[in-house]
């Protein structure tokens, strides 16, 4: 399980090195293979492929003419391609994806329970703030014994 935010950077070349919290995770848990995608474009969401092919496994008990499904596919294929990860522990996050999320230079990397996201911090700030957790966002949780 990934959890908490990790503040990194991603170089001039576009490499992101995991933070060591998470990458000792990979390390135990699943090994050097990754999908990066988005499902927004603002966000980078890096898979362990064992995750990954988890997801497929669903999509791949829908229909294929089904229009979400093929809505999905289409943008987490146009953002999305493999990786592996370096002996330094770094990912090559896709320049389609990087420009479009803005995530070059300082990025903050969240543990989202089987995943990964890498953000703009500056721009997650900005959306969080306008957009904070409301009591109506604590009801509907509190639905699900949150």
């Amino acid at each position: 399980m990934f959890r908490g935010n990790h503040p990194t950077r991603v170089d001039e070349k576009g490499r992101l090195k995991l933070p060591a919290e998470f990458k000792r995770r990979v390390d135990e848990l699943y090994g050097p293979q990754f999908y990066i995608t988005s499902k927004d474009g603002k966000r980078a969401e890096i898979y362990p492929l064992k995750e990954w092919e988890k997801i497929e496994a669903k999509l791949a008990a829908i229909p294929s003419m089904n229009p979400a499904k093929k809505k999905f596919l289409d943008v987490t294929n146009y953002y999305g391609q493999a990786a592996e990860m370096d002996a330094q522990g770094r990912l090559l996050v896709p320049l389609l994806l990087r420009e479009t999320a803005q995530v070059a230079g300082e990025v903050v990397v969240f543990g989202v329970q089987t995943f990964l996201e890498v953000v703009n911090h500056d721009l997650f700030k900005a959306e969080m703030d306008a957009a904070p957790m409301t009591e109506a966002d604590q009801v509907a949780l509190s639905e699900f014994g949150l």
